[in-house]
């Protein structure tokens, strides 16, 4: 099981992450666990439906101020309404916590109108007030806006004139005013908060939102309970409890799938896959996945305030050589080899799913696989042989790059030895730095090349977001928004273009043009676009809601859809919206609880996975 994210980047981000090393301890039903506080009788009249999910990532923050792992987004999409969602059949933008939305004639001003059939899970309603609030506390205070602060970087000011309604005025035009993916928080809790940067939402249970689910309980490194909001507006889930399980060893959770301990596993690596194809009561779900699979470089860690810091090789600072080593990936021996399938092959940053914005070199841009080519790249940027036929830094010595890869995922360590023999060829040498924890090294800048991947949201914004100036810490103490210290002023006049852009043809141009910067800088090297594989059982789930519906993932949507949607296997109703999608699994609690070993992962804000963000 890999940790399929980003948004934000973003399994993490779900990206490839699969576990290895912790062994699970199986635990009877009569005895008291985490999961299981009150030992149940062997003979319980009924048993408590209960959805498992399996995940291969742990949660980095419960504050949705701060949080940017997919584990961590996708349930913040459970626990808190957004002002708009996304159709689940084709991605456009439909009602929310607002039920419409409005621009002034210039497009200057939105005015929202908020549901009057919205309560928060302690009984209070849900207001214009709390979104007001919301943003205004994003818009003045750094903490609040660690996570999604793009999103009103333009905003001017943010008013709610009734509890039906919500203004938004804008600096300039916004093209993402369908698509504000920032979770809206109950104002009379939160504004008892007080360093937003530190406050993690981990203390007090239950936490008070009003999704289709309320938060319980949550152990770090091991579990998070929810249990149906039965006054969502939208309808009560018809589980009785969903759990969101970690383990660090993914034949681990497959083999609980296997015994019927969780229902559900996302991230199958191709053999894990073609086990389960033949297993009695388990169904595959492989559907193009809404994330990228990149070999980032470090293109000299900096700040706002112009400090450099980190360590990263000085050559990867010449384009040529970060082409040269784009020349030498051969993208389809990764899809063959590593992927066996289960992936295309990449070039542009946003994946095929995203039709409108997908985007493809020309055959004169294409960086395809030539060593010959990248080794006349790197003679030309001085990067010449030694009499060892090492290639040598300006200083003299041999050229050896640092990869960052994530210990728990197999696809990493498999990529990477392919890397560390294509590099070889051209004379570099590689070491493969696989950790558990990446963010230390990822946010100090003490790499030179890492393994990266977001999962992209039907609007782009965010993704692209990443890349820009604005998004660096502000000073090398601070973290910032960004990815991969990218910083480059072309980049971020297309940016500001795009978001300004309410032609969708227009804006769709300047995206593209964003995509064709990233590629010939060549400081985001998109590998793949991996498909999400998940596995479920059928024999503990009626229906279950994809996305999108043709042929879509279940676990990381852009929305909520398919734990809200999910119906028990036995169940006399229908799926929650009439509709009986690809089924996927709810775990009926049979007595046993799986338990992995914790602590070997800590809370990490940034990157303990492949798939950062949602």
């Amino acid at each position: 099981m890999n940790t399929q994210d980003q948004h934000h980047r973003g399994l993490l981000r779900p990206r490839l992450v699969a576990a290895a090393g912790v062994a699970a301890l199986t635990l009877s039903a009569g005895l008291a666990t985490p999961l299981n506080p009150a030992p149940q009788q062997a003979q319980a009249k009924e048993s408590k439906k209960v959805l498992t999910v399996a995940v291969a990532q742990s949660v980095d923050s419960l504050s949705p101020f701060l949080a940017s792992r997919l584990v961590s987004t996708s349930i913040h999409r459970l626990m808190y309404e957004y002002l708009t969602n996304y159709d689940p059949a084709d991605n456009h933008a439909i009602p929310g916590l607002a039920t419409k939305w409005e621009p002034s004639a210039d497009k200057l001003t939105w005015t929202y109108t908020i549901r009057s059939n919205s309560t928060w899970s302690d009984g209070q309603q849900a207001t214009a007030e709390d979104a007001a609030w919301t943003f205004n506390k994003m818009m003045t205070d750094d903490g609040a806006a660690t996570a999604n602060g793009s999103f009103v970087a333009n905003f001017k000011k943010v008013t709610a004139p009734s509890a039906t309604q919500l203004v938004i005025e804008l600096k300039k035009p916004q093209a993402t005013m369908a698509a504000l993916d920032v979770p809206i928080v109950p104002k009379h809790v939160w504004e008892k908060v007080g360093d937003f940067s530190k406050f993690n939402n981990d203390k007090s249970f239950p936490i008070v939102g009003n999704g289709p689910f309320v938060l319980t309980d949550y152990k770090a490194d091991s579990y998070v309970r929810l249990k149906p909001n039965k006054s969502f507006w939208r309808g009560a889930p018809k589980f009785d409890e969903l759990v969101f399980k970690y383990y660090k060893d993914g034949d681990a959770a497959v083999a609980a799938l296997q015994k019927g301990e969780v229902s559900f596993v996302s991230g199958l690596t191709p053999a894990q896959s073609a086990a389960l194809q033949s297993e009695r009561n388990i169904k595959v779900n492989d559907a193009p996945g809404r994330r990228f699979y990149a070999l980032a470089t470090n293109p000299g860690a900096q700040a706002k305030n112009g400090k450099h810091f980190g360590d990263g090789a000085e050559s990867l600072l010449d384009q040529k050589v970060r082409q040269a080593l784009f020349l030498s990936i051969d993208r389809q021996t990764l899809i063959d080899k590593v992927f066996q399938g289960h992936a295309v092959a990449g070039a542009g940053y946003i994946p095929p799913r995203f039709s409108t914005y997908f985007w493809k070199p020309s055959a004169s841009q294409t960086l395809g696989y030539d060593p010959a080519k990248a080794a006349k790249l790197l003679d030309q940027a001085g990067y010449e042989k030694n009499g060892d036929g090492k290639r040598v830094e300006k200083n003299g010595k041999p050229i050896n790059y640092r990869i960052l890869c994530h210990a728990t995922d197999p696809n990493d360590k498999a990529v990477g030895q392919y890397v560390k023999e294509w590099f070889g060829k051209l004379g570099i040498g590689v070491t493969l730095n696989c950790l558990d924890n990446v963010t230390d090294p990822w946010l100090a800048g003490t790499y030179d090349l890492a393994f990266d991947g977001w999962s992209v949201n039907p609007d782009p914004d965010f993704v692209l977001s990443i890349h820009t100036c604005g998004a660096l810490p502000a000073t090398p103490k601070d973290t910032g928004a960004t990815d991969n210290f990218i910083c480059d002023k072309t980049y971020d006049g297309l940016y500001d273009q795009q978001l300004a852009e309410y032609d969708t043809t227009k804006r769709t141009d300047l995206v593209k043009q964003m995509e064709s910067r990233l590629y010939d800088t060549g400081y985001m090297n998109v590998m793949a676009y991996p498909n999400a594989v998940e596995a479920y059982r059928t024999d503990q789930i009626k229906s279950i809601e994809t996305m999108p519906k043709a042929a879509g993932n279940i676990y990381g949507q852009d929305g909520y859809w398919s734990w809200w949607s999910a119906v028990p296997a036995g169940s006399s109703g229908a799926s929650s919206d009439g509709s009986s999608s690809t089924g996927v699994i709810i775990g009926i609690v049979a007595g046993v609880v799986v338990l992995v070993g914790a602590g070997a992962f800590f809370a990490m804000r940034r990157r303990s996975t492949a798939e950062d963000r949602e």
